[in-house]
């Protein structure tokens, strides 16, 4: 079509035009950015769009829910972006205490360097899982108090209630390195922290006067403090835990316990209370012990009797021994208690010495 100053409008047929159609250069793979091909058509990744800083996100929500650790560690593996960001301190210190669960059979100095690489970079957990494994295991005593010491330091309650241990019975040391002091102090600050068992023996403490003026009435609000403390637990940990109301109103279980025989616990009242799962430094120290290579029969050292604790002496005759039969021994009046209403309660009885008149 012409107008009238001879310019050329373009027909209908000549309006569409095929174009050549232009490919795009292959972008070659970095790290995660990979590219799929689907229809015949080249698309990047999901991950490809993320920034760091949300991914760092992902990762540290991944560390505090971690179940074991391989959990993280498949994440690690898989491609190089996220190897680096993982291994970032702010992944590292975030990691939950069952993403520290080694087993003693794969303890290997890889599992060693992790550990260690995630207690440089802050996590409370490592240090202290890494602590025990050091002290109880590899016998290496300085490193492994000063691991604890260092989570203790960040108020974590159980590192803080196993230094109380190791000095209540100067594990690593001769008996005269015993200090009932510094124990008792180490086991009032777990107790505030909420932990269950440092407030339980420092109820005992008290009681009995070891390692601080006896005050029978403050020690026996604490033992009560921590059954309270070990029923709320339960009841949140546990809603279908049987812990029937009559105890509270029965006669008879109010004269238990307000006897001079101390506080009872729970499962003395008729409340079924399951045993607390075992920290993974416990559960690794039990595991560790029971292999015959790493104990030495000839030597005399006893474990604790208490099957989640998985703590051995360090010298002989460091643990107390049950006054009543003698055949068993406890690390701890935590570990007595906990054993008494999980076994040893049904399986107690007078040994032949004690029953004759002879010397407990």
């Amino acid at each position: 079509m012409e107008t009238t100053n001879a310019i050329l409008y373009p027909t209908a047929e000549a309006r569409f035009v095929k174009r050549r159609k232009v490919v795009a250069a292959p972008v070659p793979e970095m790290g995660c950015r990979r590219l799929s091909l689907e229809s015949g058509k080249m698309k990047y990744e999901f991950l490809d769009s993320l920034p760091d800083d949300l991914v760092l996100n992902i990762l540290c929500k991944l560390c505090s829910t971690a179940r074991c650790p391989a959990d993280f560690v498949s994440v690690l593996i898989t491609c190089k972006r996220l190897n680096g960001l993982g291994q970032s301190s702010m992944v590292l210190s975030k990691g939950s205490r069952k993403m520290f669960a080694v087993k003693a059979k794969n303890w290997s100095e890889s599992a060693h360097r992790f550990l260690k690489l995630c207690g440089d970079n802050g996590s409370v957990e490592a240090c202290f899982t890494l602590g025990m494994i050091r002290f109880y295991c590899l016998q290496n005593r300085s490193s492994g108090a000063s691991l604890m010491a260092k989570a203790a330091i960040n108020c974590h309650a159980l590192a803080l209630y196993s230094l109380a241990v190791i000095q209540f019975n100067g594990s690593g040391g001769s008996k005269n390195d015993k200090d009932l002091r510094a124990g008792v102090a180490l086991c009032a600050r777990a107790a505030f922290l909420g932990h269950i068992d440092a407030l339980r023996d420092l109820g005992h403490c008290l009681q009995d006067g070891y390692g601080v003026k006896q005050n029978i009435a403050e020690g026996r609000r604490f033992l009560i403090q921590a059954n309270a403390r070990e029923l709320a637990h339960v009841l949140v940990a546990c809603p279908n835990a049987m812990v029937p109301i009559s105890w509270l109103n029965s006669p008879s279980n109010r004269t238990r316990a307000t006897d001079g025989g101390g506080c009872p616990l729970l499962s003395d009242f008729g409340c079924n209370v399951p045993s607390p799962e075992p920290h993974p430094a416990n559960q690794f120290l039990s595991e560790w012990f029971s292999i015959p290579d790493h104990i030495d029969s000839d030597s005399g050292l006893r474990l604790c009797s208490h099957p989640s604790c998985g703590r051995p002496e360090t010298r002989r005759n460091e643990f107390r021994r049950c006054s009543v039969c003698g055949s068993v021994n406890y690390c701890s009046r935590a570990c007595q208690a906990l054993d008494w209403k999980l076994r040893h309660k049904t399986e107690c009885t007078p040994s032949e010495r004690r029953v004759n008149g002879g010397p407990a």
